[in-house]
């Protein structure tokens, strides 16, 4: 996690110039997917409105993140196990098919059964979904229409593959600098990208960039 400002301002520079050469300002829409990290919402939407993305640019907090808020609070409203599962299949069904509204309302409502740590836990569950909605960011059923995903799970398939499988593991161990020159290497192998990545380097070598 990426909580303090020296954490994330290298990233997003990377990212910025990342989404300049993909031509982002030419994009027919954009979908930024995340999970309630702050600093995700508080400084990628500015950095997209920045590089002038289109009109229809969507944020979407991830399907199965909001799930694992609605299973909390579920845990917390129900005693019994068939009340849980039941009240749980039908909040997400109902989420996916964008009833937000109608889930916030009935949540308010078993929350006013509760007192003391158990409504404290059930309203900390409201208010993720309160500022969520409030941010347009439950709109899964508009992207599902549009035939774009609603979770993240694709990115943190690739988080797996390009630097669990290489990088971590029994008896690995790795400095910082010698870490971060694997992983881009291994993102160059996973994009594709590693010939001409090679390429680059070989013509670096033999003709050295000159610095007046």
């Amino acid at each position: 996690m990426m909580e303090r400002a020296e954490d994330y301002q290298g990233f997003l520079k990377i990212l910025e110039m990342y989404l300049v050469s993909l031509g982002i300002n030419q994009a027919r829409q954009v979908l930024l997917i995340a999970d309630g990290a702050e600093w995700i919402w508080k400084h990628i939407p500015p950095l997209l409105e920045k590089l002038n993305c289109p009109l229809e640019t969507f944020q979407l907090l991830d399907f199965y993140h909001a799930t694992e808020h609605l299973q909390v609070f579920a845990d917390n409203a129900f005693s019994k196990e068939i009340e849980r599962k039941k009240w749980f299949k039908q909040a997400r069904s109902a989420l996916k098919r964008g009833k937000i509204n109608s889930i916030i309302q009935e949540m308010n409502k078993l929350s006013l059964e509760f007192t003391g740590e158990r409504r404290k836990n059930v309203n900390r569950e409201i208010n993720y979904f309160l500022k969520g909605n409030k941010e347009g960011r439950f709109n899964y059923h508009k992207i599902s229409f549009l035939k774009l995903p609603i979770g993240s799970g694709a990115v943190e398939s690739l988080i797996r593959q390009a630097v669990n499988l290489r990088m971590k593991g029994n008896s690995k161990f790795w400095l910082k600098n010698n870490a971060e020159v694997i992983l881009h290497a291994r993102c160059q192998w996973i994009a594709g990208c590693s010939n001409k990545f090679c390429d680059s380097i070989l013509t670096a070598l033999v003709k050295p960039i000159q610095i007046a």
